[in-house]
Parts: structure tokens; sequence; C-alpha cells
């Protein structure tokens, strides 16, 4: 349901053309129509993972998985249907990494209620424990569509990555991930991220984002993820109407 609705949004209809988009909506798959049986992702997902250079953590799918596959409207044969139905999401990298799936005790996060009042033409599909958001572009992050865009602690804006969905898991599962996320570590963050719960980050202040701010030096608390992410949106936002 939610995908839907990104291709509502990002194909900017007029008021005369709802009823054609609702009418499409109305044709949502059925969850036998979005299970692969012949050919999952999960088979590759889970190779990957036991391949990776990394530590990799496949959480084992919730109760909720049919609602959250059904609301991505994605089959399983595809890496995010994999997620959203075979896992409870992933941890990266002793978890700094999270991966969001179908809801686990340590990621009560799902996809589809993660995304629920926030996909505004994109479409979040996990964080880092430093506050940085990955999303799918659907229209509203331009120029690359479906690609995956990088929301930095350090970056008050989107980031191409020029990767799509499963080339984007496969590259972060091997230690190209270091060189990514280089300047965003401080010494002790292996130790301080080992416990961490995948619904909360570390907040920086003064921010990353600021002169004065860095990984190493500012002030750190863990903070819900949402509310990391609702702030970074509100400075957004008030930075943009000059307030």
């Amino acid at each position: 349901m939610i995908l839907v609705i990104i291709r509502v949004l990002s194909a900017g209809c007029r008021p005369s053309e709802y009823g054609r988009q609702a009418e499409k909506i109305s044709r949502m798959r059925k969850i036998e129509e979005l299970i692969d049986k012949q050919d999952p992702a999960i088979k590759w997902l889970r190779k990957r993972a036991r391949e990776a250079e990394v530590s990799c953590e496949l959480l084992p799918p919730s109760a909720e998985r049919e609602t959250v596959l059904l609301d991505t409207q994605v089959t399983t044969h595809s890496t995010l249907g994999a997620l959203a139905y075979d896992t409870g999401g992933i941890f990266i990298d002793d978890g700094w990494l999270r991966l969001l799936g179908s809801g686990h005790s340590r990621l009560t996060r799902t996809l589809s209620s993660w995304n629920a009042t926030r996909a505004q033409g994109y479409y979040l599909v996990g964080d880092d424990a430093a506050g940085g958001f990955f999303a799918l572009n659907g229209g509203a992050l331009w120029p690359e569509l479906r690609s995956v865009y990088y929301w930095a602690p350090d970056n008050l804006e989107w980031e191409c990555l020029d990767l799509g969905f499963t080339d984007f898991v496969s590259t972060f599962l091997t230690s190209r991930i270091i060189t990514f996320y280089e300047g965003l570590r401080w010494s002790t963050w292996r130790d301080d991220v080992r416990n961490l719960s995948g619904d909360r980050c570390f907040a920086f202040y003064p921010f990353l984002w600021t002169r004065e701010g860095s990984p190493e030096n500012s002030h750190r608390a863990t903070v819900p993820v949402s509310e990391a992410f609702d702030m970074k949106v509100d400075i957004v936002k008030q930075l943009s109407n000059g307030t």
C-alpha cells in the first residue's frame, strides 16, 4: 500500500486523475501473488550474509510479516520483499547499520509502520547508529528514481548513492562500509553500538552538520530513531522557511 501511495504522490496527479489512481490501488496484489516459491530472494540474502566481510545478523520474521509484505506490494523475489517477509530486519557491522523488515523485539519498527507517516515520495529502508537514514527514491529525491539515497547525520541534504536496493545491500556487506563511514565513527563506536537497540541512535551536540560538530568531540546521547528523524525534518523546514 505504501509503495502504491508513493507512486501516486510522485506522479503529481491532478484531482481529475485521482479516480484512476484509486482504481490502481484497488488492484493491490494479494499475499499469494507476492510470495515467490520458485526463486525467493531470501536464498541470495542468506548466502550474502554468510559470505559477508562484516558481521551480519538476519533477525527472524515476526507475525506481522504478511501485513508488511502486503503494505510494500513487492514480491519476495525482490530483496526488499525478502526483508519484509522473511526477516525481522538485519543488523550489519555489529548493529551499526539496521535494515528494516517485519519487526523484532530488538528492532520493533517495520518497513510499513516506519513509513506510514513519513513516506513522502521516498521509502525509508534503514538507518544507522549515527542518525543517518537510507531511502529508496520514489520521485521526491531528484534525480535518480528507485536509487538508494542517504541522509547523512553531517548533511542536511539527501545524497544519491547510485545504487539500486540489491546492490546497496550487497555493497554494505563488504569492507566498503568502512570507507563509506569514514569520518562518521568515533573511537569507541563499536562498544557503544553493540548493545544499542535498533530503535535508538546517537544524537550529537553540536550537530554534526555544523562547523563545531564532530563524532569524536560532540556530546553524544542515545535517542529514539523516530525523534532523530522527525527533529531533522523540522530543522530542515525551519531553515528553508528562514525561521
